[in-house]
């Protein structure tokens, strides 16, 4: 929770010009600890649903442990579903109706699966513009990921994500570039995030538009941007939800897909993910694997264990502290009636009196 200045030490200024939140005494006085209400609308294929669920849970759940958060799953029409998925949906879930409602503080948007060469051709793009048109009306300030931020980004500006002709797909060194805006303060200046995308937006696309980028990697472009409000919209093109065995597991699949004749190459490691020793381990299977694959034979045993062993993960402590930002803010500006976006005070144009 943020510091009170409730003397004029100097002290206090100093750090709000570093960038740390510090709250006068009037501003102290409107705020109630109690309850706060995140939805989830989860549009993640069958075989990731509850995965995602849980990173996305983890992360809120990690953040400043006073607050006490009721996470609200909920998704839309337009994905396909097998019956167990639909089973836990449907025992779960809640209804965007009810959402809607109800009410919500914020809202994360996961990424989901494509099939059609653009979004607005998806059967699920008019119901998750449907739910983006109410919460941006709504909601205190909507966290998008990834496929979603792609989405929203065309939905709001008409430009359409580029196809890279290639998967960026790995763990990539990232920087803050705006060191003092709330959602970067206290964070590492470099640090590392997960990508797994064959698509992209530009950082000259997002500031053509007023967005305001945070994050970037010289090798992965964009991870971390906001809309020209600086709040109300927050894009994350990377996954820094992601678990540490996230992509082990993408690469199994890609190894799969390949072995079942359903891609031609053999798939390529995730940059900057695998070490020597697991790199070294996981070539000399790709030759059993393709052995055996020329051979008509089964497969190999995945070195499973080895791997896992060898695997680090060197983003979720920023993640967290992203996410903790992010969720604080909220908890600063969000009136207590969830069906409201702000305290009365606020500016919806500039609610953290920064634009």
């Amino acid at each position: 929770m943020p510091l009170v200045a409730h003397t004029d030490l100097p002290t206090f200024q100093r750090l709000r010009e570093e960038g740390q939140d510090v709250l006068s005494v009037e501003r102290a006085a409107r705020q109630d600890i109690r309850e706060m209400h995140v939805g989830l609308l989860n549009m993640m294929p069958d075989a990731a649903l509850e995965a995602t669920e849980r990173q996305f849970f983890r992360l809120v759940g990690g953040a400043n442990p006073i607050v006490q958060f009721h996470m609200h799953p909920f998704t839309i029409d337009g994905l396909p579903r097998g019956e167990q998925a639909a089973e836990h949906i449907a025992r779960y879930y809640e209804s965007f109706d009810r959402i809607r409602e109800e009410g919500l503080d914020g809202l994360i948007v996961s990424g989901a699966n494509v099939t059609q060469p653009h979004l607005q051709q998806e059967q699920f793009w008019q119901p998750l513009t449907e739910v983006f048109d109410w919460a941006r009306s709504n909601v205190t300030s909507i966290l998008c990921s990834c496929l979603a931020t792609h989405a929203l980004f065309q939905y709001s500006y008409g430009v359409e994500r580029t196809h890279l002709g290639f998967k960026r797909w790995g763990v990539y060194s990232h920087r803050v570039v705006e060191p003092l805006h709330p959602l970067v303060a206290d964070i590492n200046t470099r640090f590392d995030v997960p990508h797994s995308r064959y698509n992209e937006i530009f950082r000259e696309d997002m500031e053509a538009a007023g967005l305001r980028v945070l994050v970037e990697s010289e090798e992965a472009g964009v991870h971390l941007a906001v809309s020209p409000d600086l709040f109300r919209v927050v894009y994350f093109q990377a996954h820094p939800e992601y678990d540490t065995v996230s992509l082990l597991k993408e690469y199994k699949r890609e190894i799969l897909r390949y072995y079942s004749g359903e891609r031609e190459d053999y798939p390529p490691f995730p940059e900057h993910y695998f070490s020597l020793e697991v790199g070294a381990a996981l070539n000399d299977y790709g030759q059993a694997l393709r052995s055996a694959r020329r051979a008509g034979k089964a497969p190999p045993e995945f070195p499973e264990e080895f791997v896992l062993r060898h695997l680090d993960n060197t983003w979720r402590d920023t993640a967290k502290a992203v996410f903790n930002n992010w969720l604080g803010k909220i908890y600063q500006i969000t009136d207590q009636d969830r069906r409201k976006p702000f305290m009365a005070h606020i500016d919806p144009d500039n609610p953290l009196g920064l634009a």
